[in-house]
């Protein structure tokens, strides 16, 4: 049964404030400024006082600025198309008539983290893959899953104060490790998870990266019982370490070169939680060794612009689930679901100027 390669386990790793830690710090920062535009809009996350949707579009343009027509986070993204095709191997865990063997379209949408829609590929940028499957019985699903295998705070409040610990002083550019080593000593769940986060394995591209869903949701079956979960996607194409980088598109570009000849494909690998396992805490890996179901084969073929492509009018809200699947007690994925809504219209209304990624309409065929 595949797995997510280097699945980290239950062990802690901290992040120790030695001279070469503070040197990563900049790499940090550049993931907490990704992060931030994704996460930063719940309740009191930017300020002491509840913010309004128009509070938290500020504080997203505060932190990448004002881009009209593109989304508010993951604003550099190319759209692909394909299917999944249900081993049957979930439908004993959930009711979603998707787990039942059988195949269903699916549009999705690869992207960089962050609100700017021109910023240079680079190998560290945090990845995101966002699904929609939609089966003939509209029991869709969407889900936006991403390449860390960790978040980074347990709390709205902890990611605000993470947030202002990490933050760019104008001077360098880079985190204050005057402010950010207070904060870490003082917060080792955070440390632990932004070790985590920097030292993920970095791989060459979208193609043969692993997707998690960082968040634990829940399975319920037929007769009612439910059980968490979280998931993965695991490439079936062999990994390769990332290089120095390329262009300043060269992960999309070399997704649509690879769509012309080929397919992509990767495994949805659902693991199952024991009662234990914490669900509300999306810092924490869950221990290895947990049951693993191979639930079928996501297969993506074709790739095409934003410009009018079949993911440009979609918002990959996470509580967009089937019968079948639930919301567990983790905060996060409800807190996007509303800002994805005030995003999509917001950019609705506004003019957009051609994306930065614009292949030509690319696909290996076989349909979908």
């Amino acid at each position: 049964m595949p797995g997510p390669p280097d699945k980290p386990g239950s062990s802690r790793v901290p992040l120790r404030l030695t001279p070469g830690t503070l040197g990563r710090l900049g790499v940090i920062g550049a993931v907490m400024l990704a992060l931030c535009g994704a996460f930063a809009w719940d309740a009191g996350v930017l300020s002491s006082r509840r913010l309004t949707q128009g509070g938290v579009m500020a504080a997203l343009r505060a932190v990448d600025g004002l881009h009209p027509g593109f989304r508010r986070n993951h604003a550099k993204g190319l759209c692909v198309t394909g299917w999944f095709q249900a081993s049957g191997q979930a439908a004993a865990l959930s009711t979603a008539s998707l787990f039942r063997p059988g195949r269903v379209p699916v549009v999705g949408r690869f992207a960089l983290a962050g609100g700017m829609p021109f910023q240079p590929d680079a190998p560290a940028k945090v990845r995101s893959m966002a699904l929609r499957l939609m089966p003939p019985d509209g029991q869709e699903w969407r889900m936006g899953i991403n390449d860390i295998p960790v978040f980074v705070a347990r709390t709205a409040q902890e990611f605000r104060d993470l947030l202002l610990a990490t933050r760019p002083d104008p001077a360098t550019g880079k985190p204050d490790p005057a402010r950010i080593g207070p904060f870490l000593s003082a917060h080792q769940a955070v440390a632990t998870a932004l070790g985590r986060v920097a030292a993920r394995p970095l791989t060459s591209g979208f193609g043969d990266d692993t997707y998690y869903s960082l968040d634990t949701f829940r399975f319920v079956d037929a007769g009612g019982a439910s059980v968490p979960v979280r998931w993965a996607m695991v490439p079936l194409q062999p990994v390769q370490p990332a290089g120095a980088g390329g262009g300043p598109d060269y992960l999309f570009d070399d997704l649509a070169a690879t769509l012309r000849r080929q397919p992509l494909q990767w495994r949805l690998v659902v693991t199952v939680g024991d009662p234990s396992d914490p669900t509300a805490d999306p810092t924490l890996p869950w221990p290895s060794g947990r049951r693993q179901v191979d639930a079928g084969l996501l297969t993506l073929d074709r790739a095409e612009s934003e410009d009018g492509g079949p993911c440009t009018g979609i918002t990959y809200d996470p509580v967009v689930l089937p019968p079948g699947i639930t919301l567990s007690d983790d905060p996060i994925p409800a807190a996007r679901s509303a800002a994805y809504m005030r995003s999509f219209t917001l950019r609705s209304g506004e003019a957009k100027p051609p994306s930065a990624v614009t292949p030509a309409m690319a696909g290996a065929g076989g349909g979908s």
